[in-house]
C-alpha cells in the first residue's frame, strides 16, 4: 500500500474534509445541539465597543466561555452588566471559523437572584461614595416658596396623579412634567436626559422632583444605574428622590438633595402648606397688632403719668413774667447807679489833671536832669577806661624785650629772624643778626668761637633800628 491510498476514501471508507467544510460542519452541529440554552456565570474582562456591542467571559471555577450581548438584544435588559456580575444568560453556541472559536451569544439575561444584584449595588455605591457624589456638603437647600416645580416620573400612573394633586392641595404652583421611561431598557438614559434637560430649560424650577412608584430590586433598577446618580448629584435644581416606598433604597437617594419616602410625600417636602401658611400669618398679624396696641396702651400711660407731673405752663410763664420784671428794675438802678458813680469818678479824676504847659516844663526840666545825669555817667566811665589802659600800656612796656636789651642783652636771630639759643644753633659762613638796644649787628661765626665783643670789627655800620 503506498501513501496514496492512505487517504483514498475507497481504501479507508472515511470522507476527506477541507478545512473550511470541517468548521462548517462543526459550526451547524454545535448551533444545532447548543440552541436554546441557560448558561451560569461570572461577568469578567466586559469590554464596550464603539459599535454598541459588548465582549465579556463567563467563567466559574474551572472553566470560561467567550460570550457577547448585541446591541439590539442588549438594550433590552434591566441591569446593566458589569464585571464581577453573575448572571444566567440565555441563548446560544456558536463557532467562529476563522479563529477556530466558539462564543456563546447571549439573547437575555438575569441577575442571579438580589444576593448578586445587591452586591453590584454595594459595590457601585461605594464606588460612587468614593467620588464624592453623596458629600453631604454639597447639599442645596430646598426652596420655601417654589414658583415652578419640575417633575421627571411616567407621564401615566397614579404617581404624577398623587404629586399634581397633593401639590394643587397644599400650594398651587406651576408645575412642568418631563415624561420618562421608569423601568426597563432605556429608562436610565431618559432619566438622566430628563435631569440634564431641566438645567437648561427657561424659565427653570425652583425644584426637581424625580419620582416613581413601588416595586422590587430589578423594577427599580434603573434608578441605580451611575448615569443618573451622576446627573442627580451635578443637578443645579435642587432635586427630591421619590422612588419605591419608604423601604426601598436606590442610589439616586444618596445622590439627591433631600429624599422623600414616596411620591406624594415628595410633594408634602416640595411646598409648604398654604392653608397653614395663612394661618401663620394670621396668628403673626393677630400677634402683631396686640403688640402695636399694647405699645400704644402703655405709651399714652406713660404720657399721662409724664403729663401729672410737668407743672402748669401759666405758672411757668407767670413767674418767669415776675422775674423779668424784677430784673428791669434792678437793671434801671444799677444803670443810675453806675452813671452816679462815673460821673464821680471823672470829677475826681479832673482835679488832680495837671494844665498842659505845665506837663511840658515837667518834661522838659526831666529831660535835662537826665541828661547832665547821663553825661556825668559817661565821663566816670570814660575816666575809668582811660586809667585801665595807662595801666595795661605800663605793663605791656614793662614785659617787652627791649627793657632786657637796655640791660646789656642781645637778641640772636638766624637769617630767618628765628631766635637763636645755642652755640650749636650758629650757621657754618652764615651770618647772624645781633639785636642790641640801639642797633642791629651782623656777625660771623669763626671757628667755632664768637668774636670778642673787645676787638672792634674792621668796619663799623651804622645801627638800623626797628
Amino acid at each position: 500500500m503506498n501513501s496514496d491510498q492512505l487517504f483514498d476514501d475507497k481504501v479507508t471508507g472515511q470522507p476527506i474534509f477541507t478545512v473550511s467544510e470541517l468548521s462548517s460542519s462543526l459550526k451547524r452541529s454545535v448551533e444545532a445541539s447548543y440552541s436554546g440554552i441557560r448558561v451560569r456565570g461570572e461577568i469578567s474582562g466586559l469590554k464596550r465597543h464603539t459599535s454598541g456591542h459588548i465582549y465579556y467571559a463567563l467563567k466559574d471555577d474551572n472553566a470560561v466561555i467567550d460570550a457577547v450581548s448585541w446591541r439590539g438584544t442588549y438594550s433590552q435588559n434591566v441591569v446593566a452588566l458589569e464585571d464581577g456580575l453573575e448572571i444566567v444568560a440565555y441563548g446560544r453556541l456558536t463557532t467562529y471559523p476563522q479563529r477556530s472559536k466558539y462564543q456563546f451569544i447571549v439573547e437575555s439575561y438575569e441577575a442571579t437572584g438580589q444576593g448578586a444584584l445587591l452586591k453590584l449595588l454595594e459595590e457601585r455605591k461605594q464606588k460612587l461614595e468614593r467620588e464624592g457624589l453623596f458629600d453631604r456638603a454639597k447639599k442645596k437647600p430646598i426652596p420655601l416658596f417654589p414658583k415652578i416645580i419640575g417633575v421627571v416620573t411616567s407621564p401615566t400612573g397614579a404617581v404624577i396623579r398623587d404629586i399634581l394633586h397633593r401639590i394643587q392641595d397644599r400650594f398651587p404652583c406651576q408645575v412642568i412634567v418631563w415624561p420618562v421611561l421608569v423601568q426597563g431598557p432605556g429608562a436610565a438614559e431618559q432619566i438622566a436626559m430628563a435631569i440634564e434637560g431641566f438645567q437648561n430649560l427657561t424659565p427653570r424650577p425652583d425644584t426637581l422632583i424625580v419620582a416613581r412608584g413601588g416595586g422590587s430590586l430589578e423594577d427599580l433598577w434603573a434608578f441605580n444605574e451611575e448615569v443618573v446618580v451622576r446627573a442627580a448629584a451635578n443637578s443645579t435644581i435642587p432635586l427630591i428622590s421619590a422612588v419605591g416606598h419608604e423601604t426601598d433604597t436606590t442610589l439616586i437617594d444618596y445622590a439627591a438633595d433631600l429624599r422623600a419616602p414616596t411620591p406624594t410625600g415628595a410633594a408634602e417636602l416640595a411646598v409648604p402648606v398654604l392653608s397653614d401658611l395663612w394661618r401663620y400669618l394670621q396668628d403673626r398679624i393677630k400677634r402683631l397688632t396686640d403688640t402695636a396696641y399694647a405699645y400704644l396702651d402703655n405709651q399714652q400711660l406713660r404720657l399721662k403719668v409724664l403729663e401729672r407731673s410737668l407743672p402748669n405752663p401759666l405758672n411757668l410763664i407767670e413767674d418767669k413774667r415776675l422775674r423779668l420784671d424784677d430784673w428791669q428794675d434792678r437793671l434801671v438802678r444799677a444803670l443810675i447807679n453806675s452813671h452816679r458813680q462815673a460821673k464821680e469818678r471823672l470829677l475826681y479824676l479832673s482835679t488832680r489833671l495837671r494844665a498842659p504847659k505845665e506837663l511840658l516844663q515837667n518834661l522838659e526840666q526831666q529831660k535835662e536832669t537826665r541828661g547832665h545825669l547821663l553825661a556825668l555817667h559817661f565821663a566816670r566811665l570814660l575816666d575809668d577806661q582811660t586809667n585801665r589802659f595807662s595801666e595795661l600800656a605800663l605793663r605791656l612796656e614793662q614785659a617787652s624785650f627791649h627793657k632786657i636789651l637796655e640791660r646789656g642783652f642781645a637778641l640772636v636771630t638766624g637769617e630767618d629772624n628765628h631766635p637763636i639759643a645755642s652755640v650749636k644753633q650758629f650757621p657754618d659762613a652764615k651770618p647772624v643778626k645781633l639785636t642790641l638796644q640801639d642797633g642791629t649787628l651782623s656777625v660771623m661765626k669763626v671757628s667755632g668761637k664768637l668774636p670778642s665783643r673787645k676787638e672792634p670789627p674792621a668796619k663799623t655800620e651804622q645801627p638800623k633800628l626797628f
